[in-house]
């Protein structure tokens, strides 16, 4: 039980850092420029997947809930931007860790979640945490031996 809200509470990060990553991507592709940030979230990340590798219940309860907004955004876009729209920090346009009175990170149009969504990125970590769970105790993350 308390693996599967370690999970959880653990989505809220894994979810805006994807997300962030994400937009950085973006940004340094349209800019033909390089994107330290995206590289940065991303590594944040992968730590946060990887200390959940560690515990079964506390994959399964990111990991679903992550396959369920890709099935989402994947299967009727409409209602995961509405559903995106309403999360925390999505009207103001920010990120919970960006400064106040700042230029927004996203279009009031494009709530958190939209880039990661709609590139299959909360798809592909959810379904790698779903698996490491489901996988033999000797295949899992070198941190649970």
């Amino acid at each position: 039980m308390v693996g599967g809200v370690a999970g959880v509470v653990a989505l809220v990060p894994v979810y805006y850092l994807t997300e962030a990553a994400a937009r950085a991507l973006r940004t340094g592709n349209a800019t033909f420029g390089p994107a330290p940030a995206a590289l940065a979230y991303l590594a944040a990340v992968a730590v946060i997947v990887t200390l959940l590798t560690a515990w079964p219940a506390a994959a399964l309860g990111c990991g679903i809930p992550l396959v369920a907004a890709g099935a989402v955004f994947a299967l009727d876009l409409p209602a995961a931007l509405g559903v995106a729209g309403s999360l925390p920090w999505a009207a103001a346009g920010g990120l919970p860790w960006s400064p106040p009175d700042t230029a927004p990170w996203a279009e009031l149009a494009e709530p958190p979640g939209t880039m990661a969504g709609m590139t299959g990125l909360y798809t592909l970590i959810g379904a790698l945490l779903v698996l490491s769970a489901l996988l033999p105790g000797r295949l899992r993350s070198l941190l649970g031996k």
